[in-house]
């Protein structure tokens, strides 16, 4: 990357950081910042869900902003600077592409996916590790957290030996809920019903299905439909919220067929 391309943006935020700049910008810590960094993210995510170009260069740059802003703080504070983020990422590329950057040979994706597993394996093993688990980010959205705990778990061996495991674990959960219900222990029913989508998430992972992404989609037709199903009644001057549920699920299913 040419630093010269990130100049004006810098130049910007140290204006903005500056005695005669703007005092919510004085004011943020890497710490006040971190919700922000987050948003960004999923603004880039819907933008590119949406096949928008033209937003996914706005919030690209959003996105970019967030690092901006932290380097600069990185610098104030002496901890780090933009320079360094470059460098670092650069470096951790480079050492991550040696089928590219050195001499070793890969012959499709399933082998650099490998290769890179093996590197970062290499990368952590200075540093002291508590468990398998290691490196799942707390903060992870809760479907995407249960995805790579399950496939951590599965790499020390701790999985089912085929998809049927889940199948029965499912109706295991399920009996669990019901039985929680019976016994009217809210507690229980919240913990079993968590248990279930844990179930749920193992066998997206199973069926090579990325769980955040399937749910996604499914709220977007969830969507889509439910719209579609309110301007339908509009049309035919019925106030939707007013019908009974034999009226608006006959709305869905002409929905659904169209």
């Amino acid at each position: 990357m040419n630093h010269d391309t990130l100049k004006p943006l810098l130049d910007i935020m140290h204006q903005l950081r500056s005695a005669e700049g703007c005092p919510w910008d004085r004011e943020q810590t890497h710490e006040s910042l971190r919700p922000f960094a987050i948003e960004e993210s999923y603004e880039v995510a819907e933008a590119v869900d949406n096949h928008d170009l033209s937003a996914l260069v706005d919030e690209l740059g959003d996105l970019l902003l967030q690092v901006v802003f932290h380097a600069v703080i990185g610098e104030e504070n002496a901890e780090f600077s933009m320079e360094d983020v470059v460098a670092a990422v650069c470096t951790k590329m480079q050492r991550r592409h040696p089928h590219v950057f050195a001499e070793t040979h890969v012959d499709n994706s399933a082998q650099v996916l490998a290769q890179w597993e093996a590197i970062k394996a290499l990368e952590r093993k200075d540093k002291p590790k508590e468990s398998a688990l290691d490196g799942v980010t707390k903060n992870l959205p809760a479907l995407m957290a249960a995805n790579k705990l399950q496939s951590k778990a599965a790499k020390v061996g701790f999985d089912w030996p085929t998809v049927q495991g889940v199948w029965d674990k499912l109706e295991e959960e399920k009996a669990e809920i019901l039985e929680a219900l019976q016994a009217e222990q809210q507690e229980a029913v919240e913990e079993e019903v968590g248990d279930f989508l844990f179930a749920a998430v193992n066998l997206a992972r199973f069926l090579h299905v990325e769980p955040e992404s399937a749910l996604l989609k499914a709220n977007q037709k969830f969507k889509s439909r439910f719209i579609a199903m309110e301007k339908l009644a509009k049309q035919n001057q019925m106030d939707f919220s007013k019908l009974n549920l034999e009226q608006q699920e006959a709305l869905w299913q002409q929905v659904k067929k169209h």
